[in-house]
């Protein structure tokens, strides 16, 4: 196949094969085939927004000929990843712990190498916990095992599925394929900023549920690992939390960000690890018609709402956006009692009427209150904790308008931006709720990206705090095996502290998942 990049179409436009036959001189109908690779919009000339297009074609005729005449055309690359083939299984079934993107991804491969793995996930299936999650944004009745963070699917099913990436490995492509054919819109394959929507995710993580029960794999829910067995310095079994016990010498460890619990007792016994930086601040909102504007010059509803990723380089740190979402809302994303925690989230169609993104503030080890590799994770319960009694002690957040924040007096009343977050939000000066690192850095970040962005940080945009799991401050070591120093546990993801994001955790989970299928 030939690819052609850079064919610019106005939206709304559909003509790409004409294009293509035009850029290639020849006739339309010598185009056989037209295969979309990337698609992305091009605002850089506002308001004259073009969608930019890369596509692969298969044509009639000579394609080196082709190619030696048309030099913005080349041949279409061949690297796809395949799947490890099947193999005998060994004498024990492999254990995943964890059903979020990387568990998850771990497992499929694993089945489909015909080892029939145990998958087992602390919480609830979709369905069960969608239920719970409603009720607790509704009501403020949080339940620590089946929420936001725990469950199947893991943390990003509640937070938009944006499966945009900044790795680069051939195995993002079969990952993406994998979600269609699981239920998700085919656009995912080619965007350049590829999302599902909450919405859809929950069909899609129960039907790769299904995939992996059909290949022999079983997933068991409420069924959280408490202790570990070893022996001669090896994996030797896995205890759980209703007093059973699974004999066991490979595990892929795929906990989450959110897994204090268990990250305390691997800590206890002995796991090796080490404090992470990672990055804490609030949720900001926007109204969404103004940042189209700004990005776009002006409103077309062929186009999509407009999206932002804005960083501010300041002397000592970076602020930077992360998880934004169009038309979207902010959620309680909670999962231990006592605590107030924020995510971003929106559905397949994008139309709520706010912008949100999280607004971060990067964070090294030195900067936590404490050396040993749990004091960020700490760190983060403190300040969960005191944003909880600053809502109020019911899991409404702290919520304060940018005008206020800038002039260090609590707000009252919100402005044209109403502020999405369930169960609600209470008005306050989160100068006392954050941390002096946090707070300054954000006031001197925010004129800076207004400026860059106008309307994103404008006097009535909404911020609410705190934005404290945007990714695990704990890294659990591993060697090139991807093995801990407790040989057979595989530690994978995000909450190992080797992802960040649906994506990135997706591939860490399958290259764990091919470096225990070595073993056998």
């Amino acid at each position: 196949m030939i690819r052609l990049s850079e064919l610019n179409l106005l939206p709304g436009e559909r003509d790409l094969r004409r294009r293509a036959a035009k850029l290639l001189h020849l006739h339309e109908g010598d185009i056989l085939d037209l295969k979309i690779v990337r698609r992305a919009v091009d605002a850089r000339k506002k308001p004259q927004v073009r969608l930019v297009y890369t596509v692969d074609v298969a044509v009639k005729g000579d394609e080196e000929a082709i190619l030696n005449r048309c030099p913005k055309a080349k041949k279409a690359p061949e690297d796809r990843y395949c799947p490890p083939e099947a193999r005998p299984a060994g004498e024990k079934r492999p254990v995943v712990i964890g059903f979020g993107p990387a568990g998850m991804f771990a497992g499929l491969i694993l089945a489909l190498a015909g080892q029939k793995p145990i998958i087992l996930e602390r919480g609830e299936d979709a369905r069960t916990r969608h239920e719970k999650v409603q009720k607790f944004w509704e009501t403020g009745e949080l339940d620590p095992d089946s929420n936001v963070q725990f469950g199947e699917g893991g943390a990003g099913t509640f937070s938009d599925g944006k499966l945009n990436t900044g790795v680069n490995n051939p195995r993002i492509q079969w990952v993406l394929e994998q979600f269609v054919a699981a239920g998700a819109k085919e656009d995912i394959l080619y965007d350049a900023k590829p999302h599902v929507g909450t919405d859809i995710l929950l069909a899609v993580v129960q039907n790769l549920r299904h995939r992996i029960e059909e290949l022999g794999g079983e997933v068991r829910f409420h069924a959280q690992v408490t202790g570990l067995d070893r022996e001669n310095g090896a994996l030797t079994g896995l205890r759980l939390s209703d007093g059973s016990k699974i004999s066991c010498d490979r595990a892929i460890l795929a906990i989450g960000h959110s897994a204090r619990d268990t990250v305390t007792m691997l800590h206890e016994l002995g796991l090796p690890m080490e404090p992470k930086p990672f990055a804490m601040g609030v949720r900001i909102e926007q109204n969404q018609k103004v940042i189209d504007n700004a990005q776009y010059g002006g409103l077309d509803p062929k186009l999509p709402a407009a999206d932002y990723k804005l960083v501010a380089h300041l002397q000592d740190r970076t602020v930077y956006t992360f998880c934004m979402c169009p038309g979207g809302y902010v959620v309680a994303a909670a999962s231990e009692a006592g605590g107030v925690v924020t995510n971003g989230m929106s559905y397949s169609g994008r139309k709520g009427e706010n912008a949100n993104a999280a607004l971060l503030v990067s964070l090294n080890p030195a900067d936590f209150p404490g050396t040993d590799p749990l004091s960020g994770m700490r760190w983060q319960r403190e300040i969960e904790e005191k944003a909880f009694a600053a809502g109020g002690g019911n899991y409404h957040a702290p919520a304060q308008k940018v005008c206020d924040f800038q002039s260090h007096r609590p707000s009252t009343t919100p402005g044209s931006v109403q502020p999405t977050y369930r169960p609600g939000v209470t008005w306050t000066d989160l100068h006392e709720v954050l941390p002096k690192v946090l707070t300054d850095a954000l006031e001197e970040a925010l004129p800076v990206l207004e400026k860059r962005l106008p309307g994103f940080a404008p006097a009535d945009a909404v911020l609410t705090a705190p934005e404290s799991r945007s990714s695990s401050p704990v890294r659990l070591l591993r060697d090139e095996t991807r093995q801990s120093a407790l040989r057979g546990l595989y530690p994978a993801g995000e909450g190992a502290g080797y992802a960040g994001g649906i994506m990135s955790a997706a591939v860490d989970g399958i290259l764990c998942a091919e470096a225990l299928l070595e073993t056998l």
